[in-house]
């Protein structure tokens, strides 16, 4: 029975097939509204050959014309900026950001989203899941699957065909395959989905045929059954909050921004000067301005570094650990050793150019507690500043690696 019972709840959420790509956005992220959304037509006409000016001109003008129905409202964006920084969908998350979530979802839950969502056409699509609660009742499959950044769980909803049916899809990767869980469903009012489990398979790259997955769904009478209620749906069709009889909390997105998905490559190591690439030319195609060092502690996450030198040069030149911004010019990196040893050097930058910053540090230390052991270490390195914002930073410096840093003093206080 609790295998049974892993199946029905593994997955939680698939790239689409071709029916639903249609009504995908891509989404262009900015300061103000975090980022607005360009139907995928235009964009694929935008890369085509030589009307590329031309059309990107029809696009901005059509990004101008439907901002308004296709960006994020500022209750949904506090939504998504506490998302950022929450690794496996929820599982690695601190107490500090889990409020932050739940704060966010009360507030849009209380809010006037699409009435009678499971009416509305935006419901129909392929979402992906951002971010779950896991209540003691969750199967083993679903803390697994759902909490591995590595994999791509997503949530199918086809009511308006002759067999509606809701899907849930942990994709493992393109070389791999995915596996494909299946629910006959009925819509019981406006905000409740009733389904009941039939079948599921394991489609993977390799093989010709479908894997069929080991769950007898007809001989496990209710407990194949369930519904999910959609507590929120954004006008834009772009996020979704639902809850299901288990007691889970599911927030969903049609499709993810440019700064989810540069943390998303990073998480699976897989694409990221792509994403970065992306992300810096959306921004930038924005207008957000001349970025600024902010203040804050800043925790490394990536970099392009290839040839590794020894652990303490890396440390000294900043290539691991954190780094921490000071008012008055002041920089510290700091790396945690092993049993409560760490390695602190403490220096300041002085900006020299429009994004720009002189680095020198000189005062190192191995720490033990209130006790230092100094050290003489020098490093000097221009910092140059890609991109910048509260909660993510993207920085060129020691011989011109570029780096990835996350916020995370914020989310300790």
């Amino acid at each position: 029975m609790a295998v049974a019972t892993a199946a029905l709840h593994c997955c939680t959420l698939a790239l689409s097939e071709p029916r639903a790509r249609a009504c995908h956005f891509t989404n262009l992220a900015f300061r103000s509204k975090l980022f607005a959304n360009t139907p995928l037509r235009f964009l694929k006409s935008f890369d085509s050959g030589s009307s590329r000016s031309l059309i990107l001109f029809s696009v901005l003008d059509e990004e101008q014309e439907q901002e308004e129905e296709f960006s994020f409202t500022e209750p949904e964006s506090r939504l998504i900026e506490a998302l950022i920084g929450i690794q496996g969908r929820g599982r690695s998350a601190s107490p500090k950001q889990i409020e932050d979530v739940e704060r966010a979802v009360g507030a849009l839950e209380k809010l006037e989203g699409v009435a009678d969502p499971t009416s509305s056409s935006l419901i129909e699509g392929s979402w992906q899941l951002m971010f779950t609660t896991r209540p003691g009742t969750a199967s083993p499959i679903q803390r697994t699957f759902v909490g591995v950044d590595f994999f791509s769980v997503f949530q199918e909803i086809y009511l308006r065909t002759d067999d509606p049916r809701v899907s849930n899809i942990v994709k493992f990767s393109d070389a791999i395959g995915l596996l494909k869980v299946e629910a006959a469903a009925s819509i019981k009012d406006g905000k409740r989905i009733l389904f009941k489990f039939d079948k599921a398979a394991f489609s993977f790259r390799f093989l010709p045929f479908k894997v069929p997955y080991p769950v007898p769904f007809r001989l496990l009478g209710d407990e194949a059954k369930g519904w999910l209620d959609t507590t929120y749906l954004s006008h834009s069709g772009n996020l979704r909050i639902s809850r299901g009889n288990k007691g889970t909390t599911f927030v969903l997105q049609k499709e993810t921004e440019p700064r989810q998905r540069l943390l998303s490559a990073i998480s699976k190591d897989k694409g990221v000067r792509e994403a970065i690439d992306e992300f810096i030319s959306s921004s930038e195609f924005m207008g957000k301005g001349e970025p600024e060092l902010q203040e804050g502690e800043w925790k490394m996450i990536w970099s392009s570094q290839v040839e590794t030198d020894s652990w303490l040069e890396n440390a000294a030149n900043g290539l691991m650990g954190s780094q921490i911004v000071k008012k008055n010019g002041q920089f510290k990196f700091l790396v945690d050793i092993f049993l409560g040893f760490r390695f602190s050097m403490d220096g300041s930058f002085v900006k020299s150019g429009t994004n720009t910053y002189d680095v020198t540090m000189d005062d190192a230390a191995i720490l033990i507690g209130g006790f230092g052991l100094p050290m003489e270490m020098k490093s000097k390195f221009v910092l140059e500043l890609l991109y910048a914002d509260e909660k993510i930073r993207i920085t060129r410096g020691y011989n011109k690696i570029m780096f990835v840093h996350l916020r995370v003093d914020q989310v300790k206080k």
